[in-house]
């Protein structure tokens, strides 16, 4: 396995940006999207996303941060992280489209000995039994000898500029112990707020299932209350704040 690290991004949206900011701060990082008014724009130092200031995101890349729609640009790398969007379908089921996408096209620039560290959000198991089939199929490379793999949840939230990405600890895996270490290890050097390091990539994205669940509940709990407190005339924000008082 290679020694010196080379980040390659696939997916330069609100989760994929952040991602590539923050570790450019130690690595040498190359971003990659199919906008090309995407990485137009993120050139001219403008984040539509609105998650990266103009003056943080110019001075990444005037330093270690490159972006790109040119696929074979990101051939240096040797650390790959997939940060592309998992919709939904109109049946509720997940649209993994975008992930087989981007993980087929992935194929075609991966080496031996890289790794492929997912952050979408999928349900556990998908990373080993959907994605890695993709690149051994396609590469002819086998899972765990040739390439290797690990699951971080995206634990980013839009338009949150107080609990950045490095604020919040981060949940890593890797497909054996080894990757596992070295996917903690590259992680937690960026993440200020630390790592927890799970025992395997099927636990870390049956993590991300939970955290998901817990926040839909919550949201949906505060929506009916708030229904509630209008027909009894309470201002639902004071009463999320009288709540929220310690004592």
């Amino acid at each position: 396995m290679k020694k010196e690290i080379k980040i390659g991004v696939i997916g330069l949206g609100y989760v994929g940006l952040p991602v590539s900011v923050l570790f450019s701060t130690k690595y040498e990082v190359l971003g990659f999207d199919t906008s090309s008014k995407r990485i137009k724009q993120l050139n001219q130092n403008n984040d539509t996303t609105l998650e990266i200031p103009e003056v943080e995101l110019e001075k990444a890349m005037k330093t270690n941060l490159k972006v790109t729609d040119q696929l074979n640009d990101l051939q240096p790398c040797n650390f790959y992280i997939v940060t592309v969007p998992t919709p939904i379908n109109t049946d509720k089921t997940p649209d993994l489209q975008p992930l087989k996408s981007a993980t087929a096209s992935l194929s075609k620039i991966l080496a031996k000995g890289d790794v492929v560290v997912y952050e979408s959000t999928v349900y556990p198991g998908c990373t080993e039994e959907v994605c890695v089939p993709i690149l051994e199929q396609k590469t002819g490379f086998i899972y765990n000898k040739d390439f290797f793999c690990g699951y971080s949840p995206e634990r980013i939230n839009p338009g949150d500029n107080q609990h950045t990405i490095d604020k919040i600890v981060k949940v890593t895996s890797g497909s054996n112990d080894e990757i596992a270490d070295l996917v903690d290890t590259v992680y937690k050097s960026v993440i200020s707020a630390g790592t927890y390091q799970a025992e395997s990539i099927r636990v870390a994205e049956a993590a991300k299932v939970i955290e998901n669940a817990q926040r839909d509940i919550n949201i949906a709990f505060v929506n009916e209350l708030a229904m509630l407190f209008n027909v009894l005339d309470i201002d639902t924000t004071r009463v999320y704040h009288a709540g929220d008082t310690d004592v």
